[in-house]
């Protein structure tokens, strides 16, 4: 595989906040300090949060390509997370990141190979496996009908 370059730009706007865009990408974001940290802002996205979403999004989109892969039909897949900052060593960390994927499928004998799936999306993760961070899967495999 070739080599892919993702490129990011910020602006600081004020205080502790900026703003992120991307030549590649139409929309741009605001970014903090958290509210945690001294002068930090509610209500704006922060490094850690990215972070988190960073995780999330990349078990989202490997899932659903070894899911089509795999031909798993399913019929929702919603996702949380939940990232845990915390200081070692006289260093903040995000130490460990939960994803808590639902995954809807229509056939209780699907239910195996879809737990694979999520564990296999979960390994493969490229941006998981590019972090020291403590990635954890706390997956939920659920029957029902297509919402």
């Amino acid at each position: 595989m070739e080599k892919h370059l993702y490129n990011v730009e910020l602006t600081w706007k004020e205080g502790r906040i900026g703003e992120m865009s991307s030549p590649e990408l139409p929309t741009k974001i605001e970014v903090a300090t958290p509210p945690e940290f001294d002068k930090g802002v509610a209500g704006i996205w922060s490094p850690e949060h990215l972070f988190t979403a960073s995780v999330l999004s990349c078990f989202m989109t490997t899932f659903l390509a070894i899911a089509e892969y795999s031909k798993l039909e399913f019929n929702s897949f919603d996702c949380s997370a939940e990232g845990v900052l915390e200081k070692e060593d006289g260093k903040f960390k995000m130490t460990e990141i939960t994803l808590k994927p639902v995954l809807v499928i229509d056939d209780e004998t699907k239910r195996e190979r879809a737990v694979r799936i999520l564990d296999k999306a979960e390994a493969a993760c490229l941006i998981s496996n590019s972090i020291k961070t403590v990635v954890h899967l706390d997956a939920l495999v659920e029957i029902g009908a297509r919402a």
